[in-house]
Formats: C-alpha cells, structure tokens, sequence
C-alpha cells in the first residue's frame, strides 16, 4: 500500500534544538523540502518562519506538495487572539493547513468555555480561508478521561457550529511530539490513544502524531481509522525502514 497521501512529513525543531545555526538550520529545511517535492508527499509540516520559503521551493518545482504549520506551538496556551494572529500571517505566506494547538492545561483546569471559544473562533478562521485545521489536543499531558473529554469537546463545537460539509476539513490530532513526559514515557500516539480519539471524536477525522515508527505502525494506524500520521521520518517509513526519531 502507497502510504503517501496519509504522510505529514515534519520538521519542526528550532535552531536551538536542532543544534545548529541559523545558516545550517536553512539548509537542513531546504533538504527537507527538496525530499517532499521528490517524494511526492501529501504535506510537509514546518514552522511558521519557513512557510515563506516552501512555498518559493514548491512553486518553482511546479509540485503539488502542501504547507502545513503549527499555531501556538508547542505549549498551547497563549490567548486566541495571539493564536489568531499567528494564524492569519501563517494564511498570508502561503499554509495550506494550520495545527492548533489546544490549550489543554486549560482544559484540564475546568476552563471550558475558554477552550470551546479558541477551538470556534481558530476553526472559523480556518474554515472562512479554506483551510484544514487540526487541534492538538497533546495525549501525553492528558488521562483517559480527559482525552476522551477533550475529542468530544472539540466533535461537538463543531457539529454545533458548522455544516456537515466543513467536517473532512477539521482534524483532532494527538500530540506536538515536544511534551516531556516522566520516565520516558511514549509522548506522540500510541494506539489506545487514537482509539479513543476515534471514538469521541467522530465524524471528525484523526491525526496520529509522534510513535510511528515503521511502515507496520503507520497501516495499523491507518487501519484504526486515522487519516494523517505525521512523522519526521516520512521517506524512511513509506519505504519500509524504521524511524528512530523520537517524532
């Protein structure tokens, strides 16, 4: 099976994590992209500050290679109106997609109304510019029940606010892949994870993020259900070697 158009390809570390400089850091993304465009993948996920120059590579590659990016990232929790406007200069230089992420210590605090107000207001923007969004919801920081909780939240702010049609075009998506967790616990999906997200969250679509690590574990999430896996080892896993980064 050609897993292609299930891949986000992603490279979202900054110079300071990638350990390198901001020259290096360049050519590391320009790599990244050129292998896109050769590959053929659906979608690369890239910071903010390098969506500018994906979409000079792609353009001049006459590629059909998405642009997708992170909103609020990696902690979630900053106001909607800075997600907002991260959101709006992300659309202006050329995304094709936009990944929220949510503020679930919110969430997990009781603040509801605040998270159902960022996740109607993000997915309108969103939606209004023709967009996919996906939300965040970092499995890793959350238990069972929260998870559980924090898909149907996000399911029933939508089925409540827009049309049937807008549904193929919001994702809940299971982590960042930067949570640090105790004892080196799994930080991305897992598949009790997603099977839980699936339940709650349907008729939205589900993204697995982080803990793929081979070809095997990307058909068994695609399997489940899941219609996106994002990983930063996407030539690796298509061509049925392992990943051993951690996302």
């Amino acid at each position: 099976m050609d897993i292609r158009s299930f891949i986000d390809s992603t490279y979202l570390k900054t110079v300071s994590q990638a350990g390198l400089d901001e020259n290096q850091n360049i050519l590391v993304v320009k790599t990244f992209i050129q292998e896109a465009i050769d590959e053929k993948f659906k979608l690369i996920m890239i910071r903010p500050e390098m969506i500018s120059l994906a979409k000079t590579m792609i353009t001049e590659s006459v590629s059909n290679v998405q642009i997708g990016t992170v909103i609020d990232f990696p902690e979630g929790n900053s106001d909607i109106e800075v997600k907002l406007f991260e959101a709006n200069q992300a659309i202006a230089d050329g995304a094709d997609e936009l990944d929220f992420v949510c503020n679930y210590e919110a969430f997990k605090s009781g603040k509801t109304d605040l998270v159902k107000t960022e996740i109607l207001r993000g997915t309108q923007l969103a939606l209004e510019n023709n967009k996919i969004i996906k939300w965040i919801i970092e499995v890793a920081a959350l238990n069972d029940r929260q998870i559980i909780q924090l898909s149907a939240l996000i399911k029933n702010v939508v089925i409540s606010n827009f049309k049937e049609s807008d549904y193929a075009n919001v994702f809940v998506k299971s982590s960042t892949g930067f949570y640090k967790t105790k004892d080196n616990e799994p930080n991305g999906a897992t598949i009790p994870s997603i099977i839980m997200m699936i339940e709650n969250a349907s008729p939205l679509s589900i993204k697995a993020a982080g803990g793929v690590r081979n070809y095997q574990d990307a058909i068994a999430m695609i399997k489940l259900g899941v219609k996106r896996i994002g990983t930063s080892a996407a030539k690796a896993i298509v061509n049925g070697e392992n990943n051993h980064n951690e996302y």
